[in-house]
């Protein structure tokens, strides 16, 4: 059966919304439901699909600066930089600058050698793990750091730890928030800097693409790319309020254990030949 173009844009929307700021890794997802619902033989072009998740990442995106936009733009208007507005925005920067720059020189090395099944099972799999580990024996004792109380310090280990999320399946949420736990932030704290980081790292990454894609930006696709955007914004709006809830009770050990299950699934999938 053959599903509408409009249909699969929408669920793939609603896959980029629910796993982009989860630390679950959005790429393995897509990858996965995109081949089962045979979205590159819809569209007809490799080149077009990576145009279409090009641009539902920017709805997702755009929902987190929907949700934080006074904290942003104070943050960018800020006249002194030893106000709270002020050190939020060096810190933003400090930590966006690692990955930005180690991204920009190895980008098409990274897609080139890295954007394999094996490789996100694999990545999968041990951010699982490596949550589990966190949340299980970290003490939350050490954890005392505040959104208003970072420091440089602590945005640079935020900042180094987003450069794993250029490994396919890590996850960028799983990195920074994890890595800001590891450094001694409080969960709702790592959290809400992994949202605000997010922006600017994916607002650029975005960009990039889309200037990368622009010739295939034509009037077919203008119906595929508005259902995606919308359905990936709203979703994504939706979840990114509900993780600040969640994290003020629960830890993120579940996220664990499904990385490792959705990981062991990619891996029999590629093992079986199902996916390339």
């Amino acid at each position: 059966m053959i599903l509408p173009l409009w249909f699969i844009a929408a669920i793939l929307g609603v896959v980029e919304g629910l796993t982009e700021f989860i630390p679950v890794s959005s790429t393995g997802h897509m990858i996965v439901v995109a081949h089962f619902l045979k979205f590159t033989e819809s569209l007809g072009d490799p080149d077009k699909a990576e145009l279409f998740e090009v641009v539902i990442q920017f709805g997702a995106i755009l929902a987190v600066g929907f949700l934080y936009r006074r904290k942003l733009w104070d943050a960018l208007t800020a006249k002194r930089a030893d106000t709270v507005s002020g050190k939020l925005r060096t810190h933003l920067i400090v930590a966006f600058l690692p990955a930005a720059v180690i991204g920009f020189l190895l980008h098409k090395t990274i897609t080139t050698y890295l954007f394999s099944p094996m490789t996100i099972s694999i990545s999968f799999i041990v951010g699982g793990f490596i949550i589990i580990y966190v949340e299980s024996f970290i003490s939350v004792h050490r954890q005392k750091t505040e959104l208003n109380s970072m420091t440089m310090r602590d945005a640079l280990v935020v900042g180094f730890s987003q450069v794993l999320s250029l490994i396919p399946g890590v996850s960028r949420s799983g990195s920074t928030i994890i890595g800001g736990i590891v450094g001694g932030m409080k969960r709702e704290a790592a959290t809400e800097f992994s949202f605000l980081l997010s922006f600017p790292i994916m607002i650029a990454a975005s960009g990039y693409e889309l200037f990368k894609y622009r010739h295939l930006l034509s009037s077919d696709m203008y119906a595929t790319l508005g259902m995606g955007f919308i359905v990936s914004f709203i979703v994504a709006l939706a979840v990114v309020r509900w993780l600040v809830g969640y994290v003020r009770k629960h830890n993120f050990i579940g996220f664990g254990y499904y990385r490792i299950l959705f990981g062991a699934l990619i891996l029999v999938l590629w093992l079986q030949g199902v996916l390339q």
